[in-house]
């Protein structure tokens, strides 16, 4: 009796061994998940941070102070009101000089007196665009730089300004809580043959982008689809969704991804979805997203509108 007693209680013993380390087991799990969340939420942070860093750099967006469309001819440049192209007044002088348009080049003649340089030293005449240049040279004077740019068949000059208010009234961007449900798997549906889909900025024109395939991915149970474009080693996606005017910027968001592996695969993580450059100043020309591209949902993940706080 009593040995069976000593069996009983053992294996009572070891019951409720068991049973508490099951327990364990359960309450290290939203532990763990908890601790994943944190470190992924960090992550994101990080990368926010980095994000707006290269926004407020020399070369970042918030330092857009102008964009002129060039007429085929001479157009005069400088702060006066007179000119063809008006700079920011008090910044350089009322007539600085002229770049000429002429057919798919690009020069520029600097006023006697301004002093303009050109990768540091001081010019009064070079060569801005043409179809044989490797770069395009960048002219400076004081905390302006300006240089030209083509979109479609358009030729216009860009300006940047280091002390432009948008640089300097630049607050940080509002975001919604980083959330890993939004890192979703999606698959690429790869086009049989090279295909472009038409890309319309916002001046308007529109544009032939080649289309690596379409990703595919799940919400809720839900399936839905977005062509996405290839930009150097990644795909570049354009999409709208349900939060665009509302919470988010109205003409939809950014977001890149890594191109897949031999199994189709990749991640989108709306957590880095993006304000695109039209949301902080009216001088870029924006790519939009194309009308299979506006989601039926809302992704409240990412950035939400400039200036929402």
């Amino acid at each position: 009796m009593f040995r069976f007693s000593q069996k009983l209680n053992v294996s009572i013993l070891a019951f409720v061994m068991l049973l508490l380390a099951g327990c364990t087991e359960q309450s290290r799990q939203p532990e763990e998940a908890a601790r994943e969340g944190e470190a992924y939420a960090a992550g994101i942070a990080q990368w926010h941070q980095e994000r707006e860093a290269k926004l407020k750099a020399a070369d970042g967006w918030l330092t857009l102070a102008g964009l002129f469309w060039l007429q085929e001819g001479d157009n005069t440049f400088g702060s006066a009101e007179s000119n063809d192209l008006v700079f920011p007044a008090g910044k350089i002088p009322a007539k600085a000089g002229v770049i000429t348009l002429s057919g798919d080049s690009v020069t520029t003649t600097i006023a006697k007196g301004v002093e303009v340089q050109l990768n540091g030293r001081p010019v009064q005449e070079a060569l801005l665009f043409a179809p044989a240049l490797d770069t395009v040279p960048q002219l400076t004077h004081g905390s302006l730089t300006w240089f030209v740019i083509k979109r479609g068949d358009r030729y216009g000059v860009r300006l940047r300004d280091l002390q432009n208010e948008a640089l300097t009234a630049f607050k940080g961007i509002a975001r919604y809580p980083a959330s890993i449900a939004w890192r979703v798997e999606a698959k690429l549906e790869s086009h049989p043959t090279p295909k472009q889909i038409p890309i319309t900025n916002v001046t308007g024109q529109t544009s032939q982008e080649n289309s690596p395939g379409t990703l595919v991915f799940t919400v809720d149970g839900k399936q839905h689809r977005l062509d996405a474009l290839e930009e150097g080693d990644q795909l570049f996606i354009l999409f709208a969704d349900k939060t665009n005017g509302l919470e988010t910027y109205g003409a939809g968001r950014y977001l890149y991804a890594d191109k897949p592996g031999a199994d189709g695969l990749t991640v989108l993580d709306f957590n880095k979805a993006t304000n695109p450059p039209c949301a902080f100043v009216p001088y870029a020309t924006c790519p939009l997203p194309p009308r299979q591209n506006f989601l039926s949902i809302r992704v409240p993940a990412g950035e939400k509108a400039y200036g929402e706080q």
